[in-house]
């Protein structure tokens, strides 16, 4: 595990009760573990994470978030999430097949629904030209797989985009 992906793992699981775990395994079933840390603890620990990393590239910020969702916990898959949000900007169209491994692993709507729309969506509305082509015809690919994750996430980042 890399020092960063050890940072925020450690932290997750010092943010941790019991209560809150078995809470979550309650509402979203055993499809996941759960270390049961607060999403302010997750927000938090990226936070201390960009302090502690200043300036992570797109080639670390793009292997820590894999790190992360590689391990099946609520929390380190969030915690991915989160990372690609602060990191957004720092995203290409080339992304989107990760990001499409992690939909395609989401099995919860809290983990899918804030991957795309807070990460596909401002990732493909602020692509341009060549690449916002790609990107369109990786939506459009993703709209028709069998996946039922991926093509909610295609159907809504298209109806987001159709308003605007």
């Amino acid at each position: 595990m890399s020092d960063a992906g050890d940072f925020v793992d450690r932290t997750l699981q010092y943010e941790a009760t019991w209560e809150r775990a078995a809470e979550a395994e309650a509402r979203y079933g055993n499809k996941l573990e759960f270390y049961g840390a607060s999403v302010g603890a997750v927000r938090g620990t990226i936070r201390d994470l960009a302090r502690r990393h200043k300036n992570m590239s797109h080639d670390e910020v793009t292997a820590l978030s894999s790190e992360l969702w590689n391990v099946p916990v609520f929390e380190r898959r969030l915690a991915a999430i989160v990372l690609l949000q602060s990191n957004v900007t720092r995203l290409d169209n080339t992304d989107l097949t990760r990001i499409e491994g992690f939909l395609r692993g989401a099995r919860l709507p809290e983990l899918a629904d804030p991957l795309t729309f807070t990460v596909v969506l401002p990732l493909v509305q602020a692509l341009t030209g060549a690449n916002r082509a790609r990107a369109n015809a990786s939506l459009a690919r993703w709209a028709s797989d069998g996946d039922p994750w991926l093509r909610r996430a295609a159907h809504g980042v298209n109806t987001k985009i159709a308003r605007v």
